[in-house]
């Protein structure tokens, strides 16, 4: 029971990230937002303190941004009157993002301007020793467009059924990056074997159809490999 209560908190708190990107425009803006800087962050050497600073950005986003939905629905719940209050509540939620949104900004600012002008100082050699930091962008990636794809389709929950497959996205796509870490064949059979279990007991478990499973298979593989075919 502890472990069913524990994977229902799971699907509510996914179902809201969920129902923010599929009604807010500005979660929306802001995932692509997130998508873009992870992808340009593959293309310079940024330090571990550096990308802390980009992950605790774009979860201060994403957190302020569904406060404010989250207050929005309480205050609509309330009232469907105008209220003074109900709209000091609102503006002060909106107010918030607008900071971690500037805030964002100037992050941005600092880690990226010195090293986009100019362009030539892109170096992307120096990606080629922390396949590290290329598997946890694809990994971030996938799991990204997955949460993008099935507030899209809808259907399950989001850990249990719905297109695509997130389970089988992830495996996948920690697969091919073993694959292209450790260029031996034996390790490569051996984690997409295991990626080929994930997907089959998601299958059997009746919680994905084959296509949905296919689906998510086919994403973690090809952003993967178009991430380190990036970095090649």
């Amino acid at each position: 029971m502890g472990i069913r209560k524990l994977i229902d908190s799971f699907n509510f708190a996914i179902e809201g990230i969920i129902y923010t990107f599929k009604t807010e425009k500005n979660m929306k803006i802001h995932f692509a937002a997130a998508i873009i800087v992870l992808i340009l962050s593959l293309f310079y050497n940024f330090s571990k303190l550096e990308m802390i600073a980009i992950m605790a950005t774009i979860t201060l986003v994403i957190m302020a941004e569904m406060i404010n939905t989250a207050i929005e629905a309480v205050v609509d719940m309330m009232t469907e009157e105008y209220h003074v209050l109900a709209k000091i509540a609102k503006n002060v939620a909106a107010g918030a993002v607008l900071i971690a949104a500037l805030n964002a900004i100037f992050v941005a600012y600092i880690l990226f301007f010195k090293r986009i002008n100019p362009w030539t100082n892109i170096l992307l050699t120096r990606l080629r020793n922390s396949p590290a930091h290329v598997t946890f962008t694809a990994l971030i990636i996938v799991m990204l467009l997955t949460i993008i794809l099935k507030a899209h389709y809808g259907g399950g929950t989001p850990l249990r059924g719905g297109l695509p497959s997130g389970h089988s996205a992830i495996a996948f796509c920690l697969a091919t990056a073993s694959t292209f870490i450790s260029k031996n064949i034996l390790v490569s059979t051996i984690t997409f074997i295991m990626a080929l279990m994930v997907a089959q007991s998601r299958v059997e478990g009746h919680i994905h159809s084959t296509f949905q499973v296919a689906i998510g298979a086919v994403i973690g593989i090809l952003i993967t490999v178009l991430f380190f075919q990036i970095v090649k």
